[in-house]
């Protein structure tokens, strides 16, 4: 019974998401991954190789992570800060965030701090983002910091407190509000991000660069020039990548 009935969740969960319009620029929250080529791969929507896109229990997974974002609202809410998720903080409000370069570049954030209990020393307004994750990586960014455990998520923070800086003035001069849930023992970790304009300006030109290339026809350099680098074990791009000349 249990077979039969996560069968055909997860195949209502795929047929969703094969539903759901693909993206047709390129996501500032992915900027951060350390190949272009596979940041080029998935802006163009080329197609993933077989057997490579998620499964049903990848899908739930990432549902279960968006219900423990809006858990984490209502938590940090109840402790006192002033959290905007949405315009007019409305259930129907639009999402935070910007668009740049004719629409291609665009980055939708969690939410920003208007304001907070005068103890918690916070600045306004700041940018919060919040993340998920098991216990051994939450205990290595509980260690290390996201910007050295989490390289990815700290390319994203940066990015987005500087393009948020037209709509949100203020935004990038305070730390942003870095949450961190540990799905498997509901722990958390806060951390307060000040803004890297070097990595932001570094992350911009690097989607400038993809937008380019792409537009031309040229493929970007791949990150490895082994195909069991690690990166490129776990690429869903990694058939159409080594199969086309250096």
């Amino acid at each position: 019974m249990a077979e039969r009935i996560n069968a055909l969740v997860d195949a209502a969960l795929i047929a969703e998401r094969k539903a759901t319009p693909p993206r047709t620029y390129l996501g500032a929250s992915r900027l951060g991954h350390a190949c272009e080529r596979a940041l080029q791969f998935e802006f163009a929507g080329a197609p993933k190789d077989e057997g490579t896109d998620f499964g049903g229990q990848t899908l739930r997974i990432f549902e279960i992570g968006h219900q423990l974002e809006d858990l984490a609202i209502r938590w940090l809410r109840a402790a006192g800060l002033d959290l905007y998720t949405r315009k007019g903080n409305r259930p129907d409000g639009e999402q935070f965030g910007f668009s740049v370069a004719g629409g291609r570049i665009r980055g939708h954030v969690d939410g920003i701090i208007a304001g907070a209990p005068a103890a918690l020393g916070l600045r306004a307004p700041a940018l919060w983002e919040c993340k998920t994750m098991n216990a051994k990586n939450w205990r290595a960014c509980v260690k290390d910091g996201v910007a050295v455990s989490k390289p990815v998520y700290a390319a994203q923070i940066a990015i987005y407190q500087a393009y948020m800086e037209p709509s949100v003035p203020g935004i990038s001069s305070a730390p942003a509000l870095f949450t961190a849930i540990n799905k498997d023992t509901a722990e958390l970790h806060h951390e307060q991000v000040p803004f890297d304009a070097d990595l932001a300006q570094r992350m911009s030109d690097r989607a400038v660069r993809i937008l380019q290339a792409t537009d031309a026809g040229e493929l970007l350099p791949r990150i490895a020039a082994s195909r069991d680098f690690f990166e490129c074990r776990f690429c869903a791009h990694a058939e159409r990548c080594w199969g086309l000349a250096a």
